[in-house]
């Protein structure tokens, strides 16, 4: 069993109920990919996006039942991390997957993955060593392609060009050219941005 889902499995198994209804968790970042995938690396956390259903309260019981220095840390050298929905870099209309049969194991949450195009978007924002492996793990496997990978960044340019983060437009673009000339052996793409930037 992989290791993420197994510490879901007990974070599960851990949690005291805040309501009458399962709680959402939407995981993005290299734990969506791993569990979407066949794909497995070592990594130390799983990112929860923090969406309206994430309050306060949810919040500071996953951190305290999984978070850095939990038990649960502890026994399987893996947390969770909340983040905060102003800060990856994301279309306005993110892609979700429930994984039924996770979910079907689990008696408090219903467990969402980022879709994998929109992962290998949100890594194009920081693209250090550990996301261009994981991108390039996406690509070898056949499930990003070029054309939905431009419509998806273009889409979360469309967002960020408006926002304090549109100074940095230009270094994710300069990444996603990158990734095209690297990855995909096809020329860069052309991506509006505004002239002020």
């Amino acid at each position: 069993m992989k290791q993420l889902r197994y510490f879901l499995q007990q974070l599960d198994d851990a949690w005291k109920p805040l309501g009458t209804s399962r709680q959402e968790l939407p995981l993005i970042g290299s734990g969506a990919l791993m569990l979407l995938t066949d794909y497995e690396r070592g990594t130390k956390d799983g990112d929860v996006f923090q969406t309206s259903d994430i309050t306060d309260s949810v919040k500071s019981q996953l951190l305290a039942l999984g978070g850095k220095g939990s038990s649960l840390h502890t026994r399987h050298r893996l947390y969770i991390d909340v983040v905060s929905n102003g800060l990856p870099f994301l279309p306005h209309a993110p892609v979700w997957h429930a994984l039924s049969e996770l979910n079907a194991t689990l008696e408090h949450f219903d467990i969402l993955v980022l879709d994998v195009v929109d992962v290998v978007v949100s890594k194009l924002k920081r693209f250090h060593a550990n996301d261009r492996a994981d991108i390039s793990a996406m690509i070898e496997r056949g499930l990003v392609e070029h054309a939905r990978l431009v419509q998806r960044f273009e889409a979360a340019v469309d967002i960020w060009k408006d926002g304090a983060g549109a100074d940095d437009l230009p270094r994710y673009v300069a990444n996603l050219h990158t990734l095209e000339r690297d990855e995909f052996f096809v020329p860069e793409s052309d991506i509006d941005l505004p002239s002020w930037i």
